[in-house]
């Protein structure tokens, strides 16, 4: 059964793999978020700066910037730096967690991970933003 979202919140997925970015953005449309999707660290950047989304699902391996660079870009721009942003990675967890979130991330995920978790994430991530002064 479908969350019920009545703001419409928009997410951003940043991540190379055209498969996983069609997986996240079913999940997301069916639970009512608003989806923009880009295929490389750029594009993330970029689209972030256009969509301002609410949040971002970010992927750690991809090519022009990985993820730790979109992060470090991110947090250079003080409204940018307001977007709470979640690692979705298969990169190890041990090695990858915690240095995503000194990186700025709000959360680390390990792929592969169930809709119900992921969703979980996202309401945390938005709903501790949303309490964070600009």
């Amino acid at each position: 059964m479908a969350a019920v979202n009545s703001s419409k919140k928009r997410i951003l997925i940043g991540d190379d793999d055209p498969g996983m970015r069609l997986a996240l953005l079913i999940r997301l449309r069916a639970n009512n978020y608003e989806v923009c999707c880009a295929g490389d660290g750029l594009s993330v950047v970029a689209e972030a700066r256009k969509h301002r989304p609410d949040l971002i699902l970010l992927d750690l391996g991809m090519p022009s910037g990985d993820g730790y660079t979109v992060l470090n870009m991110l947090q250079g721009e003080p409204s940018e730096a307001q977007i709470p942003v979640i690692v979705l990675s298969a990169r190890d967890r041990a090695s990858h967690a915690e240095r995503s979130v000194e990186a700025g991330a709000a959360l680390f995920l390990q792929k592969p991970v169930e809709t119900e978790v992921l969703l979980a994430a996202i309401t945390q991530a938005l709903a501790t933003s949303e309490l964070t002064p600009n």
